[in-house]
């Protein structure tokens, strides 16, 4: 069987160096013996990892697309509403490019979404009734049980 986990995300970056320290700079811990040939960060409960996009094609038989971004988004859910516009500013303040303020939601909570120097959007966000553990892992999402 297959568990239900999601481990690692990795994204191919078309600059390594720039993208690396882009994650450095949001203050974020690099894993032992990152480099520009391959990087980890670990978010909570898993692990955000980058490989040069090429060889990222190469080894999981995929054909890099010209556009910036790749219709998937990443998820930071925050514990307060007020923190996503302090994470918010924190992010652009590292670099970030602001991709849509943070406003709230017709579903009750509140984000904003950034872009990192390669284009990657990431969703800042808080949702009412969500619950993380003390490492900051996902254990429960809004008011679902």
């Amino acid at each position: 069987m297959l568990p239900p986990r999601l481990s690692v995300v990795t994204i191919g970056a078309r600059d390594m160096r720039v993208l690396r320290r882009f994650y450095q700079d949001l203050g974020w811990h690099e894993w032992p013996g990152g480099s520009d040939e391959w990087s980890a960060f670990l978010l909570g409960g898993a692990l955000l990892t980058l490989y040069p996009l090429t060889a990222l094609a190469a080894e999981a038989h995929a054909e890099p697309s010209r556009e910036r971004w790749s219709g998937v988004t990443f998820g930071i859910n925050v514990d307060t509403r007020e923190a996503v516009d302090a994470a918010y500013a924190s992010a652009v303040a590292a670099g970030a490019r602001a991709v849509a303020e943070p406003q709230d939601r017709s579903w009750g909570g509140r984000s904003g979404y950034i872009a990192d120097p390669e284009g990657n959007r990431w969703e800042i966000a808080w949702a009412p009734g969500t619950v993380f553990d003390e490492r900051g892992a996902l254990v429960r999402f809004g008011s679902s049980e």
